[in-house]
């Protein structure tokens, strides 16, 4: 098949819009708008697999620890508020949705760190083998947890960044209205101050 002039002018030119469209940034948004999202189920994805772990030591100190009641407790009401804040990828441009489910998941921090701390009092604990490979996985996930927020933050960032640079803001404001900047998290209260160790 032999194209015509004008066809050749035409189909020439539909190719190299499209290049132009390809290459001048028109998928960034929705690019690193989708990255942005998967990096929150990561994020997601670790919180989860946290609160599936606290039963499983909450069962294994409340053996040891029966007299501690008030830190199980706490431990078990702090995971069921932390699960039922849940924040899907469409609520990740309101920063007070996102903040609630950095403030339950600080709080559930806060009592599994109580509930670590008391195995101190408890050298049979200390040394039970459920408790020290539960303790170990709480670790790593907690590692994982840290990995994973920080690597949506620096999703978040380069979609932030993108809606407000050339050529992003053109796109942005153009195709792109309903984009909003999405949420970070932010340090926890009282994250700048070093911990204090009394011997």
């Amino acid at each position: 098949m032999i194209l015509s002039a004008a066809n050749f002018r035409t189909f020439f030119a539909v190719t190299l819009l499209g290049l132009t469209v390809a290459g001048c940034g028109y998928n960034t948004i929705p690019t690193l708008e989708e990255q942005a999202k998967a990096k929150w189920s990561d994020v997601q994805n670790n919180y989860q697999r946290r609160a599936d772990l606290i039963p499983n030591l909450v069962a294994t100190v409340q053996g040891y620890a029966k007299q501690e009641r008030e830190v199980l407790t706490s431990v078990i009401e702090a995971r069921a508020k932390a699960t039922s804040i849940r924040v899907d990828a469409s609520q990740l441009t309101d920063p007070e949705k996102v903040k609630q489910f950095q403030d339950a998941q600080n709080q559930l921090s806060g009592a599994l760190g109580r509930l670590i701390a008391i195995s101190e009092n408890y050298p049979d604990l200390k040394s039970n083998q459920n408790f020290l490979a539960l303790q170990s996985q709480l670790e790593g996930t907690e590692n994982r947890i840290a990995v994973a927020r920080r690597d949506y933050i620096e999703a978040v960032r380069a979609y932030n960044t993108e809606l407000k640079t050339f050529p992003g803001i053109l796109w942005a404001s153009t195709f792109f209205r309903s984009n909003k900047p999405m949420a970070e998290f932010a340090a926890s209260e009282g994250a700048a101050k070093p911990p204090q160790v009394k011997f």
